[in-house]
């Protein structure tokens, strides 16, 4: 499979500059998305999906569904329980396969793509249970997220010897920044399985934020968590996106969420799209209230 170069912002500064890049800080300061009055400007559409349909044997969990997705933006993707919203962000980041359909990502369209081939391109996943190596330490976690940037063998990794151990010593430099704006430098050593869940959840965004992804999609990140963590993981999903700005699709339940921080969001009920504009625009839509409270607006 074809991919494209592309020079977009990511989360942290890139390894690609050389040896010396990890030892620079996250950039931080005017959103990349501003415009010159500090608001955000709309960017040119990073992904599409187009007319996509999913389904299991008889069960149609998604049909014929179809939205884009702009550079830079916070995109929501909302609806009721068994709605298809995991099973669409499955699709964007190849663990299914759809049926019908294609989806676009930088003015490439694939009919098919596999999890390996998406994060190489740039698109990083977190997903609503967390598959995190629970005994192993917060630190080692986030690098399995640094795999696809890893250019020594596997033999040269596991025995620590040649340009492998300078390359790790590189990649744990740029994951020491990560833990650093997540704010979990004291855990930092701890395993995983020993924290608190929101801590918990932090890792897992910070594994994907290792991969340096142009495209961030999240699966309920605020799910099970108590209000101070939701303002937190809230506090983080906005940095990444206005100060690093990275593009990111959010699956979410929490409706105040939701309002406050989308650009834009769309509706899925039953597998079908019932809307799709701003939160105010969702908001008022007669369709989506009658699939959230059951009855006439």
């Amino acid at each position: 499979m074809t991919t494209t170069t592309t020079t977009a912002t990511t989360p942290f500064q890139s390894l690609a500059a050389g040896p010396a890049a990890p030892d620079r800080p996250p950039p931080h300061g005017t959103p990349a998305h501003a415009d010159d009055t500090g608001a955000r400007a709309p960017g040119e559409v990073i992904l599409e999906v187009k007319n996509i349909s999913l389904a299991f044997g008889g069960v149609k969990a998604l049909t014929d569904i179809s939205f884009d997705v702009r550079e830079h933006e916070i995109r929501s993707i909302i609806g009721p329980n068994g709605a298809g919203k995991s099973s669409m962000l499955n699709c964007i980041n190849g663990v299914y396969q759809p049926q019908q359909g294609a989806i676009t990502f930088r003015g490439k369209t694939f009919r098919h793509m596999n999890s390996r081939q998406v994060a190489e391109m740039g698109v990083a996943r977190t997903f609503q249970n967390l598959a995190l190596f629970k005994g192993m330490s917060v630190i080692d976690n986030i690098m399995t997220g640094r795999n696809l940037r890893m250019q020594s063998n596997l033999l040269l990794q596991a025995l620590r010897i040649g340009p492998a151990v300078a390359e790790e010593i590189r990649h744990r430099a740029f994951v020491e920044h990560i833990v650093d704006f997540l704010e979990i430098q004291a855990h930092r050593k701890s395993p995983v399985g020993q924290l608190p869940y929101g801590l918990q959840k932090r890792v897992d965004l910070g594994r994907a934020l290792a991969m340096e992804p142009q495209v961030l999609l999240l699966d309920e990140p605020m799910a099970g968590m108590n209000v101070e963590e939701k303002q937190d993981m809230c506090r983080f999903i906005l940095d990444v996106n206005e100060e690093f700005g990275t593009t990111i699709v959010l699956i979410e339940h929490d409706m105040g969420v939701v309002m406050d921080i989308s650009d834009r969001v769309v509706v899925l009920d039953y597998g079908k799209k019932i809307g799709d504009g701003t939160p105010a625009e969702v908001r008022a839509n007669p369709d989506v209230v009658r699939a959230y409270l059951g009855g006439e607006r």
